[in-house]
């Protein structure tokens, strides 16, 4: 009994919650409904709102509108109006140009001449070496170049002028003194020369031209032609030789790229050098060696002129002592060994250097080849890393393999030379050597027959 009264209990608890839950639902749900119906209100009386204010913005558009039309309609007649007159002015223009073009006549093509020999002459006169003595011309040529009417009298007699002071200057060999930019680039004031429009020279030489700058400088290096400028200036006579350069200083500037001896040899590197060592040794060795063979041979030609006083200062002397010391009972076959002992004695001083300077006149064109190898291999390195676009990239390896060639047989051919002129002095005095002893061992023999007969 305690267990269903307990369960009615429950129960009856439960159903009360029930009920109360439900009606905080129900209150919820009418909170909800009044917040949606406000929200509703809110929104017809914005909408009211936007619908009045359209209203009165349509009104305001259309007179806007209005407004617009009217200024386009205005504009539209200006248009036409500034069309009219500008049709208007086109038929007035083209009648001016032909009235124009007829009263011109023939200066419409003198006008196109002037600007042409205008431009022309000042062209020419940025490059003559008479700007360096004239430095303000009559006429101005920029002006006469640029310009979009005809010249008046007095411009084209300017021109005139113009023309004909550089034709009389062309002509013309005239001192004058102007600022040269010197070897050390200081500008000093000498006394120039011009020799018409083709060079400017001075006591030093011959000058080069910056047409840009219109300023003389000193070459670097005078060419050979220069040595005819010291009697030009100095003539007295009015005509003297002169090495006048037709390219208006072109080919004198050609000067400074062209090497001379020294910057030639310098092209060949060490390989050069070496070379050049090789060959100066070799000649100095040779003519040592010439200069010592010529005195030995005096001395001998002196003593073959003795034969009875033999002298220790020469090869010759020195065998006939040799053969004096010899006794007289001495056989055939122990003679001529030591005769010949003695002239063997003599020759490696009369051969002295004869094998070094054999070798340096081998060793030059070797080290010539191995200069032009290793020029070679710089120059395909060069086309490698820069292409072959630029031929000035490959010159200097070029260079260095012909000039070493070149001074490897510049070495040879007169080392051999000199190895064959020592080789036969040397030679000559080793067979004078020869036959002295074949007739001194002929003599003992001889005397030995007629004792044995």
């Amino acid at each position: 009994m305690n267990i269903v009264k307990t369960l009615v209990a429950s129960f009856s608890l439960l159903l009360i919650a029930s009920i109360s839950q439900a009606d905080s639902q129900q209150d919820d749900l009418n909170a909800l409904l009044n917040k949606a119906s406000a929200y509703q209100t809110a929104e017809n009386k914005i909408n009211a709102a936007r619908e009045a204010a359209f209203k009165k913005d349509v009104a305001a558009q259309k007179a806007l509108l209005a407004k617009a039309r009217a200024e386009l309609k205005k504009q539209q007649l200006r248009a036409e109006q500034l069309k009219n007159s500008f049709d208007s002015n086109e038929i007035k223009l083209t009648e001016k140009e032909e009235e124009l073009r007829l009263r011109v006549g023939n200066l419409g093509e003198m006008f196109g001449v002037v600007r042409q020999v205008a431009t022309d002459l000042q062209t020419v006169l940025s490059d003559s070496l008479t700007s360096v003595q004239i430095k303000e011309r009559k006429a101005d040529l920029e002006k006469l170049a640029e310009a979009k009417e005809l010249p008046n009298i007095a411009e084209l007699e300017d021109l005139w002028f113009t023309l004909q002071q550089e034709m009389t200057l062309n002509g013309q060999v005239v001192s004058f003194d102007a600022n040269v930019i010197d070897a050390q680039g200081q500008k000093t004031q000498q006394t120039i020369t011009r020799v018409g429009v083709f060079n400017a020279i001075n006591e030093s030489g011959y000058l080069t031209y910056d047409s840009e700058l219109q300023q003389l400088g000193e070459l670097g290096r005078q060419p050979q032609e220069a040595g005819f400028i010291g009697g030009f200036l100095n003539n007295a006579t009015g005509v003297a030789p002169f090495a006048l350069d037709p390219s208006r200083g072109a080919l004198v500037n050609l000067t400074l790229e062209n090497p001379d001896l020294i910057e030639r040899v310098k092209q060949g590197g060490e390989v050069g050098f070496i070379i050049i060592a090789l060959g100066v040794l070799g000649l100095l060795l040779a003519l040592w060696r010439l200069i010592s063979l010529f005195s030995v041979a005096q001395k001998v030609k002196k003593q073959q002129q003795q034969l009875d006083q033999p002298n220790n200062n020469n090869p010759l002397g020195r065998v006939l002592l040799a053969y004096g010391e010899l006794p007289d009972t001495i056989e055939a076959e122990v003679l001529e060994a030591k005769m010949d002992e003695a002239v063997l004695r003599e020759l490696p001083a009369l051969e002295l250097g004869q094998s070094i300077i054999k070798l340096f006149a081998g060793i030059a064109p070797l080290l010539g080849l191995l200069g032009t190898v290793t020029g070679m291999i710089a120059t395909f390195q060069a086309i490698t890393n820069f292409g072959t676009g630029d031929p000035k990239l490959m010159a200097s390896g070029i260079s260095q393999a012909l000039i070493t060639t070149v001074l490897g047989l510049v070495a040879a051919i007169p080392l051999l030379l000199a190895h064959n002129g020592v080789a036969s002095q040397s030679k000559r005095l080793i067979q004078l050597l020869d036959e002295q002893s074949a007739g001194l061992m002929a003599q003992r023999l001889e005397k030995e027959a007629k004792k044995v007969q």
